[in-house]
């Protein structure tokens, strides 16, 4: 008879030097369940299942798969017992095919010893027509969209036989209607007998997919619990051991005058196709600008228009009234601009280099960082500490390299250095995108108190539910130009989807 308990993990314990990233945790997966795994930004979600893809050893405790104990000491050893990891950061070589992706590492030869590419397309075709993957296995990933290169993933665990999966904060970087998809990916998998951990924050997403789950605090298990009965404010209580707010309590805005000027703005992407199409917007201090939209239609090259780090068509940029378009990324941001970027990764952080030079990197040239070029590394290290325990970012220490953080304490590190500038101007794209709901609700008062201080800030998020809730004014933004701007309370996410998909909304009617 099959083991009920297709993977258990006893009491397993990770100890980095003094830290105990993991403490005696729990957890048991049964055949065919999709099990949440629920914890805030740095609490060890990922370090628990890195141990499990036989990334990292346990310093203590007991894995059995299958109702056998087994050493999980390599990734190799993992998968040969069926088990496959789809990584946050997706692990893919861009100049390579989705195929020569797919087959990396795994590579299958003809009788000649000759890589035989065409049977392995095959095999990948024949895979995401079964789970629901569609993919062009002769797709170059680098051509190819961010929920078209997770599908990739999953497609790799799956083309090595994987029957466990560990998903690990999947919707991370997913537009809705692909986190809609990948529920359904996971639904279908579980329907053809495999066995999902699903590593998340995101509470509705549970709910939508998980049998039960099991919530870790601070490196504990805190309780497993079944999805049935179990709400939202429940959950959040339990990941982070104390009531959390799903909404931002803030006064009506005054806006002043305006420190943000974009006037019949074009933008070309990297293949030279305009992505912003005359676009005319203004922000002023004292409000927050929400800008609405299904990723692709010009959000990226908008923003990096504003912040130096593309050039421009034509039209105009002005911040406090001078013309910005041509200046550099540090002459802009020495005009008092501050910017957390989309992709942390690529733009916001050198992730080889300490997480207190991170933190200095907008004002590293200047004193007290630095004197007469030479840095002064106790004031660095202090300048970071102090920026750690303010924005409650989780870490060894601040000389640990910044790859060492979770994906969340990374965001709140970027967000810590930017908004601690004191900025006229806060450009923040995707602002919450990894984060817990904890640390949502202390971001979101964190930008709504820059507004207060009579700030202008510009917030990007493909999050509707952020939008209605942070911003005083919404920008909806379709094939790169401003489709329409209303205000949150005099409208939905209905309303808005309509205009993100290029429609209009005349006297209370919907007209597409």
């Amino acid at each position: 008879m099959a083991h009920e308990n297709v993977i258990e993990m006893r009491e397993i314990t990770k100890v980095f030097g003094e830290f105990v990233a993991n403490d005696k945790i729990n957890l048991n997966l049964r055949r065919g369940e999709i099990h949440a795994l629920l914890g805030e930004n740095g609490a060890g979600k990922s370090t628990l299942m890195n141990m499990l893809a036989g990334l990292l050893e346990p310093t203590s405790g007991q894995i059995l798969v299958n109702g056998q104990p087994v050493k999980l000491d390599s990734p190799s050893k993992a998968a040969s017992l069926g088990i496959g990891m789809v990584h946050q950061h997706f692990m893919l070589v861009e100049a390579f095919t989705v195929a020569e992706n797919i087959i990396l590492g795994s590579e299958k030869t003809n009788s000649f010893g000759v890589l035989d590419l065409d049977k392995a397309i095959k095999e990948i075709k024949d895979l995401s027509e079964r789970y629901g993957l569609a993919v062009d296995p002769r797709a170059k990933i680098e051509d190819i969209s961010v929920g078209a290169q997770q599908r990739v993933e999953i497609l790799k665990t799956l083309y090595r036989g994987a029957d466990i999966l560990i998903f690990d904060e999947p919707t991370a970087v997913l537009t809705p209607s692909e986190i809609e998809e990948l529920e359904n990916i996971m639904k279908n998998l579980v329907k053809e007998g495999k066995s999902i951990i699903l590593i998340t924050h995101k509470l509705d997403e549970i709910r939508a997919v998980a049998d039960r789950v099991t919530v870790i605090r601070r490196g504990k298990s805190i309780e497993t619990v079944g999805i049935e009965g179990a709400t939202n404010k429940d959950l959040a209580e339990m990941m982070v051991g104390r009531s959390v707010s799903f909404t931002t309590a803030k006064e009506p805005a005054q806006p002043k005058d305006v420190v943000l000027s974009i006037k019949d703005l074009e933008v070309a992407e990297n293949r030279g196709v305009l992505a912003v199409k005359g676009l005319s917007l203004d922000v002023r201090a004292g409000e927050i600008v929400g800008i609405a939209g299904i990723d692709g239609n010009g959000q990226s090259e908008l923003i990096q228009a504003i912040t130096g780090l593309r050039k421009v068509k034509s039209g105009s940029v002005s911040i406090k009234g001078k013309e910005v378009l041509g200046l550099s990324p540090r002459k802009i941001t020495e005009m008092q601009v501050s910017h957390v970027p989309e992709d942390r990764h690529r733009d916001g952080l050198v992730l080889e280099m300490m997480l207190a030079e991170n933190i200095a990197l907008q004002t590293y040239y200047k004193a007290p960082l630095s004197n007469r070029g030479v840095l002064n590394y106790n004031q660095i290290t202090s300048y970071a500490r102090k920026l750690m325990e303010e924005f409650d970012v989780r870490a060894a220490s601040e000389l640990v390299p910044a790859s060492a953080l979770s994906g969340g304490n990374q965001q709140k590190a970027i967000i810590a250095r930017e908004v601690d500038r004191n900025p006229d101007l806060l450009i923040v794209s995707q602002p919450t995108r990894g984060l817990d709901v904890g640390a949502i609700e202390y971001i979101h008062k964190r930008l709504i108190e820059e507004r207060d201080k009579g700030k202008a800030v510009l917030v990007v998020s493909f999050e509707l539910d952020e939008i209605l809730n942070l911003s005083d004014r919404i920008a909806v933004i379709h094939d790169g130009k401003i489709q329409g701007i209303v205000k949150p309370e005099e409208t939905d996410k209905q309303e808005l989807g309509i205009l993100m998909a290029g429609g209009e909304l005349k006297k209370g009617e919907v007209h597409v």
